[in-house]
């Protein structure tokens, strides 16, 4: 049986998905949940490729069944033991041969199957449709670094707000220090799977709340259309005493081993300033980690400042507080989207 993208997606939660790709094509993006079960591995798939190319479609499948016909059987026992019951959901890149094959195979198998038309490419071109269907109604949450504005998402996810963590999906905090405490990135491509998956459970017609961001976080990158979109909308900005943006900062990053903030200072060195960052490290081996984030925010600042240029078109409201409270924020930024009409 053959499904479109939206069906598979919203059977998705209630089956097993395999990904029936090779191991380097999963690792390089693949649908969030799904488990790599290759048909061939990285060699194989590409002799498989070179015989279709050069000689013919009937000597590529010649190949590739004398790769996988002596593991039929234990493709058939693994997949029955990962599924536990539950329908199996299938795709490759285009929701051809190879998806076909492992269907029919586990079919035989006994086991309940579905594939998705179009494979992973129909998934991959789903996420621009799904941002042109509709009048997204973002809010941006902009202010300057330490202001704490992830803890405020927070809290309004738990208040019942849409909110989509950018930073957490990209396993890094946007800065010299995000990747401190953080699992390695996943690929550019992967980020853009896990964002299409929080925005698809997303409601439209009801506003969706994103931290403001460059085009880049750590060493992903945002796609172009949702960038687009991000900067069409209505920011809010916080307004925190430098002072507490301080302490946020190092209540953040304190229990960090100091050589490796040492290191995080040093990646922003040109920036800084030579003098700057020599002062800054001196002082985080010191243990005058105040003082040296201090310093950083004197880049940092200036460096926000600039990328409020990226939002110039944009209408702008600003939101005052006196101390790092995102409880007490979030309710104060709903009241202040609520009154200017952010969310109609």
């Amino acid at each position: 049986m053959v499904t479109d993208t939206v069906s598979f997606l919203s059977k998705r939660p209630h089956c097993l998905v395999l990904d029936v790709r090779s191991p380097e094509e999963y690792r390089r993006g693949h649908i969030p949940g799904a488990v790599s079960f290759p048909l061939f591995s990285d060699t194989e798939r590409a002799e498989v490729g070179t015989l279709y190319v050069r000689q013919s479609r009937q000597a590529a499948v010649e190949r590739g069944l004398e790769f996988v016909g002596p593991r039929m059987a234990q493709m058939v026992r693994e997949a029955r033991e990962l599924a536990a019951g539950r329908e199996i959901a299938l795709y490759c890149w285009r929701g051809g041969m190879r998806s076909e094959s492992v269907e029919w195979l586990l079919s035989v198998g006994g086991l309940h199957t579905f594939r998705l038309r179009g494979g992973y490419k129909a998934y991959r071109q789903h996420f621009p449709d799904l941002l042109q269907q509709h009048r997204w109604r973002f809010i941006i949450l902009g202010g300057y670094t330490g202001s704490g504005k992830t803890p405020i998402l927070h809290e309004l996810a738990q208040m019942g707000a849409q909110v989509i963590d950018l930073e957490g999906l990209a396993r890094h905090k946007g800065s010299a220090f995000g990747a401190l405490g953080q699992e390695s990135q996943p690929t550019t491509e992967q980020f853009m799977n896990l964002l299409h998956d929080a925005l698809a459970i997303c409601d439209p017609d009801k506003p969706v709340w994103l931290e403001s961001e460059s085009k880049t976080i750590g060493h992903v990158f945002l796609p172009d259309d949702f960038y687009g979109l991000m900067r069409q909308a209505p920011m809010i900005e916080l307004l925190l005493p430098r002072p507490v943006r301080v302490a946020h900062i190092a209540a953040e990053y304190g229990s960090f081993d100091r050589e490796e903030l040492a290191d995080a200072f040093g990646r922003i060195a040109r920036r800084m300033g030579g003098a700057a960052t020599t002062h800054a490290i001196d002082a985080v081996r010191e243990g005058r980690l105040e003082e040296a984030i201090s310093l950083a925010l004197d880049y940092y600042d200036k460096a926000y400042a600039h990328s409020l240029s990226d939002f110039r078109e944009t209408p702008m409201l600003q939101l005052s507080a006196e101390t790092d409270s995102p409880h007490e924020t979030a309710i104060r930024l709903l009241g202040l989207s609520h009154q200017k009409g952010l969310h109609q």
